[in-house]
């Protein structure tokens, strides 16, 4: 079976000196972990905050970058990088892992489709447009409406992924901005790290009209891991807890310093808070992909976990190497061999192929 995770933070970790081939004790992707689960391919996203200008989002997105290549370069008997689905089916064959780039938030190609130009030239294959507030490029679920959804500037960004065969991912855009991806977009878009709305309220969640309007116009929805997207039970418990804004500010301090040891050491503690909480697992993650199943259809859905960018992994599925869960799940509940496949990253493979093609 080829596995596909459409979306990694990892790094921005990497910026902090990590290495990938490590079983790093709170990270939850490197190179061991993925062997053991027998993950095929991954993407990692280039995430840039919005607390960032325009210029310091595309030098450290640079800076990433760089950091993937070389991680990849020095594990040359692990993993390689991969452009395509063939070049991922080949790795496969090899026995490698197959590192894909992707760009989440797209301030860093600032008001320059040049700039968009150049990131896929360097081999990012999928760009989510927005992040948690508006950007130049469209409105954000988390933002303030800026544009109405795609602005002027986002529809030419759109047509000229089109022609340069980069995914369109709307995981963190608003209902305006997602349907009006929809009408603009001449290939299917993507949503590489998002839930359910009708299982949990999350503004980033995807609603059941928003599913079926994907699925009619050939995309997929990867469901996302991140136990606040899929349980409004966890939002109420973080909530109560504060520990979301303790992490939060752990993470923007190891961002800011990614080789302070102290900066490093206060996120793991606050990780290790966060995995004392009760929250959703395995069976919870299967619920989701079972509604998108329902709603969407069994072509439409794959997975995304948000993996090294959320703050407590679900339970029972604490890292990239116990992914095989998932599938089991999947088994105990009827899904067949070939249902599984699709899920499991053929469904991603097939969208990145069609914008390939286009």
């Amino acid at each position: 079976m080829f596995i596909l995770d459409s979306h990694c933070d990892t790094p921005s970790q990497l910026i902090r000196l990590r290495k990938l081939d490590k079983d790093g004790s709170h990270s939850h992707v490197d190179f061991p972990k993925l062997r053991r689960g027998g993950v095929d391919a991954v993407f990692f996203a280039l995430f840039t905050p919005n607390t960032m200008v325009a210029d310091a989002a595309t030098r450290y997105a640079l800076q990433m970058l760089e950091a993937v290549y070389e991680s990849v370069g020095e594990n040359p008997d692990m993993a390689a990088m991969a452009f395509s689905p063939d070049d991922a089916f080949r790795n496969k064959e090899d026995g490698l892992i197959s590192v894909f780039l992707g760009m989440e938030n797209g301030l860093p190609i600032q008001h320059d489709l040049s700039l968009l130009r150049l990131f896929h030239r360097m081999g990012v294959r999928y760009m989510t447009l927005c992040h948690n507030g508006d950007n130049e490029i469209c409105d954000s679920a988390a933002g303030n409406a800026r544009w109405g959804g795609l602005s002027g500037f986002g529809r030419e960004v759109v047509a000229e992924m089109n022609r340069l065969g980069m995914l369109v991912d709307i995981a963190h855009a608003s209902d305006k901005t997602f349907y009006d991806c929809l009408e603009t977009s001449s290939v299917p878009i993507v949503s590489t790290h998002s839930c359910c709305r009708a299982l949990a309220s999350h503004r980033r969640n995807l609603s059941d009209p928003m599913l079926r309007a994907l699925a009619d116009k050939g995309g997929v929805v990867q469901v996302n891991f991140y136990p606040l997207f899929l349980s409004d039970s966890f939002a109420h418990t973080l909530a109560q807890s504060g520990l979301e804004e303790e992490a939060d500010r752990a993470e923007a301090a190891f961002i800011a310093s990614p080789s302070d040891p102290d900066a490093v050491r206060a996120w793991e503690k606050t990780q290790d808070k966060l995995k004392a909480l009760p929250r959703p697992g395995v069976k919870e993650i299967v619920d989701h992909i079972d509604h998108a199943v329902n709603v969407a259809g069994i072509d439409h859905v794959g997975i995304g976990s948000d993996f090294d960018g959320i703050n407590v992994p679900p339970l029972g599925l604490e890292d990239i190497s116990m992914i095989g869960r998932l599938f089991d799940q999947m088994t105990i509940r009827g899904y067949s061999d070939d249902q599984i496949e699709k899920v499991a990253g053929l469904n991603f493979i097939r969208v990145f192929n069609e914008a390939l093609r286009a």
